[in-house]
């Protein structure tokens, strides 16, 4: 963690799953542990599945976890829905996991920001409480909203300070950030300050072929369905300058910040994280 800090990123960033194919640490106490280790890093969720917890437990986490870190929380939250089984551990109905996380989003804020909050919703009501240490941040630390459907980008617009998108090409991010302005312009919203992400699954390598080999081996591992098809759409993948490239595909489609992902045996992410930070962000930060 000192090291990527010390190589000049802006930010560490962990997933977030209750029950996943493979081992997973829960990602709030993970980034906790990053607090002490670092001192200008922001630490992210990319993203945080909102509609498995009680919103008002993930906001008095978050509000910890901000003041530990002196105000350096970016709290992505998603839908999620990929793995039903999760949901069913955590009793929560899979068909609401939307509208959960929408009302969840304006819980977690008015209990960040209000002393007391009160709030009346579909699945949370409560009348003046306080939950304290508030947040360094205020009102709140940056919600991201995560996802890739209509009613992620919709919400995106609506509700969001930013957005992550990922397994998206260059021309659907374009499109995507239309709809999100279009969604916020009909909320009356503006968009000052709003992130535009996308996370990448990266691999630098000697060529594209090899690069190609470890992605897909290792996304294949991890999400339990072959990668090897989507290599080509979805991967940031080759020699540095080649990486650097595809990246910059997507800053010409309206992406503002890039969260990369190093793909690889485990044994490698040191090398990788050291190739990214002198050889492919220098190409176009």
């Amino acid at each position: 963690m000192q090291r990527i800090e010390a190589l000049g990123f802006d930010s560490l960033w962990t997933g977030d799953h209750v029950s996943f194919h493979n081992p997973l640490y829960e990602s709030l106490t993970l980034l906790a542990t990053y607090a002490p280790l670092t001192r200008r890093i922001r630490l992210g969720t990319a993203v945080y599945l909102l509609a498995l917890r009680a919103p008002a437990i993930a906001a008095k986490i978050t509000s910890t976890l901000d003041v530990l870190s002196g105000g350096r929380l970016i709290f992505g939250v998603g839908v999620g829905g990929e793995n039903p089984k999760e949901f069913e551990v955590c009793g929560v109905p899979h068909r609401e996991r939307g509208a959960r996380v929408s009302e969840g989003i304006d819980v977690v804020r008015a209990l960040w920001r209000d002393t007391p909050a009160s709030f009346k919703g579909r699945f949370t009501r409560f009348e003046s409480v306080s939950l304290d240490p508030k947040p360094i941040q205020q009102p709140g630390p940056p919600i991201w909203i995560g996802g890739r459907s209509d009613a992620a980008l919709a919400r995106a617009g609506r509700q969001g300070d930013g957005w992550v998108s990922y397994v998206v090409q260059p021309e659907r991010y374009t499109q995507s950030a239309d709809k999100i302005r279009a969604a916020a312009a009909a909320a009356g919203r503006t968009l000052d300050g709003f992130a535009f992400a996308h996370l990448a699954f990266v691999t630098v390598g000697r060529d594209w072929e090899s690069a190609k080999a470890v992605w897909a081996q290792y996304l294949t591992k991890r999400y339990a369905q072959d990668f090897e098809p989507l290599a080509r759409k979805y991967g940031i993948l080759g020699t540095p300058a080649q990486c650097a490239e595809q990246i910059a595909r997507f800053a010409a489609a309206g992406c503002t910040y890039m969260i990369l992902n190093p793909i690889g045996d485990p044994k490698d992410e040191p090398e990788q994280v050291e190739r990214l930070a002198a050889d492919v962000v220098p190409r176009v930060r």
